[in-house]
Formats: structure tokens, sequence, C-alpha cells
């Protein structure tokens, strides 16, 4: 595997990313990583590398980059506070992490490494919902989206009010057991996407709790049930990111802007 830390130009200053991909076989098909709120850090860096290894070019950016080139709320850093993760965590939205992906297909773009004709992504816990947002922000470059225990996945002013635009396969793997995303947002958001049509899968993981696919997450941690998520991640990326598109017409149209909300946008309001 080769391994590269970069810096990726965004239009609010530089975001330090992790990049893993193999060392032989490409161009390969392009992963974006969107972390969880304890921030980027080497237990993430060995999850994209498994991916990586699947034979993907991974990017995992620090999406705290604006506030801090390091953060791990696990480093044991006095300054590396909980109450700083949630301070970091609430100063990011949608909108922001739609520029940082923008300059991520800039960025794949230009490297030989990478075939951005064929992107997916996935993120965790905060990121679940801007994964969602950006396969509903770039439907004609993101092929596959999967969110793993996701936040505010549904209600007003998420990412569910965009999904009629997503054109791409999304997957949501989400805990039996989470405070910060309850059965019943889980229920209504599977429901909606069953209304709207969606190529959708809504995926309830008995007995686990939030953070169940991170090795560093103690008692949480339930190997079975992360097992099972990594057979999900690898199959939907398969299936969608195998093949190369035909070269007719214009590949990369920009994202439409400015549509308004599904007629049937969600109404409920869940915190989390």
């Amino acid at each position: 595997m080769i391994d590269r830390d970069v810096d990726i130009v965004t239009a609010d200053g530089s975001m330090n990313s992790f990049i893993t991909h193999p060392e032989e076989g490409g161009p390969f098909p392009v992963v974006f990583f969107y972390m969880d709120a304890p921030g980027k850090r080497e237990e993430l860096h060995d999850m994209a590398r498994r991916l990586g290894s699947a034979g993907y070019y991974v990017v995992l950016p620090n999406l705290y980059y604006r506030s801090a080139r390091d953060f791990n709320v696990f480093s044991g850093d006095p300054s590396h506070t909980a109450d700083t993760m949630w301070e970091y965590m609430a100063s990011l939205d949608v909108g922001l992490v739609a520029g940082d992906t923008a300059a991520m297909f800039r960025y794949v773009d230009l490297d030989p490494a990478a075939d951005s004709s064929r992107i997916g992504c996935v993120g965790y816990c905060m990121s679940g919902p801007f994964s969602f947002a950006m396969a509903c922000t770039y439907p004609q470059r993101i092929r596959a989206a999967a969110s793993v225990y996701g936040v505010r996945l549904f209600g007003p002013g998420s990412p569910a009010e965009l999904a009629p635009r997503a054109r791409g396969e999304l997957y949501f793997a989400c805990a039996e057991h989470d405070e910060y995303a309850p059965a019943e947002m889980i229920d209504d958001l599977e429901a909606y996407l069953a209304d709207i049509g969606a190529n959708a899968r809504v995926e309830r993981y008995p007995g686990t709790h939030h953070g169940f696919a991170f090795p560093g997450r103690g008692p949480l941690y339930d190997k079975v049930a992360a097992e099972r998520h990594w057979e999900r991640l690898h199959a939907l990326f398969a299936r969608n990111l195998a093949e190369r598109p035909p070269p007719v017409g214009e590949l990369h149209p920009p994202a439409a802007e400015g549509l308004p909300p599904s007629p049937r946008a969600p109404r409920r309001r869940y915190s989390g």
C-alpha cells in the first residue's frame, strides 16, 4: 500500500488529508472517507487502509482543519477535550463539507493514481449525514454513499430533504441502541426513502451501540457487526464502482444548485 499525507487546497485554507491506495493496478476508483466526531486519527487511517487494500484510492480529510490540523479526543492531549470536540462538530455543516468535497474532486481529478470517474463515499457518526448529503449534492459524481451510525439523517434541515436528487446507491448501517440516532428517526428515514423510490437500504444491526465498528471503542466495539459492515461496504462499492462509465457527453456536469426540497420532505425534528 502507498500512504500519503497531503494538503488539499480549499476555499478556506489547506485541508490536511490522509490518502492510501494499492501500489499496483491503478488507477483506482475513489472513496471519500468522512471522519467521525473524535477526529482524524490512526484508527481511521487503518480503516481507510482496509478499504484501500481492496483496490480503492481512499481520501480521509481532516474536516476540522479550519480550527485545528491535529485533533483526537482520545489522544490524551489535555487540550483535546470533549467540549472542544462538540464545538468543532457544531462548526461544520453541509455547505462547508460540500466545498471541501469539491476541493477533493479537484485533487483526485489531477492524480493519475485515481480514477475520478468512479467515486463513492462513506461517513461515520457526525459524517453519516455528510456522506448522504454529498451523494445528493453531487449526483453526477457520487455513485454510492454509505452512512454508518449517522446522526441527524431525517427531519427539517437534514439531508433527507435532498434525497430525491441522489442517483447513486445509498446504504445506512444503524445501531439498534443509539441515543444519537433514535429508532423512530431511522424508521421515518426508511419509510421516506421507500416513498420517494430511492435506491437505498437501511439496515439495523441487532444488539449494537453507536460506535460498534471502531476497534478502539472498548466495549462498544462489536466484532461480528463490524465485519458485517465491512462486507456491506465492500459489496456496495464493488457494485457501483467496478465499471468505468462510457465516454459519452459531459461526464461531470456541475451539480444543480438551489433546487427546492421535495414536496414530501420530512417534517419531524430530531436532536443528537
